[in-house]
């Protein structure tokens, strides 16, 4: 079976607008996440020892997190940050509180979303 030349123009156009309407439906959802994971960031008071573009506490900042450790990082910092602390010899004072891992886990999951988007 041949197709005729606007066959052949149509499938192309089809395929590029399936795949960016894919693109901007997932870049609309990542938004949404990050979103989410701010407000648990509020919600939770986090800038009462973080600090996020000058705002909240001075004595652990966590502009640019994303572009420092890994979404799985991040989160086993959240979930298990005794683990973390050893692991990673941090000194910082106080350590940072074993609490935030009996979060729900879509709120985690979104508080990551908005760690990794600080880069």
């Amino acid at each position: 079976m041949q197709l005729t030349r606007s066959a052949r123009l149509v499938f192309p156009v089809a395929l590029v607008l399936t795949l960016s309407t894919a693109s901007f439906a997932a870049a609309a959802q990542d938004a949404a996440q990050v979103k989410k994971g701010e407000a648990v960031y509020t919600a939770q008071k986090c800038s009462m020892c973080h600090q996020v573009a000058g705002k909240g506490s001075k004595a652990v900042p966590l502009d640019g997190v994303g572009g420092k450790l890994s979404a799985e990082d991040i989160k086993h910092w959240i979930v298990n940050p005794t683990e973390m602390t050893a692991k990673t010899k941090s000194t910082k004072k106080p350590p940072m509180p074993n609490k935030y891992g009996k979060l729900p886990a879509a709120d985690i999951d979104a508080l990551v979303a908005y760690m990794q988007s600080l880069k």
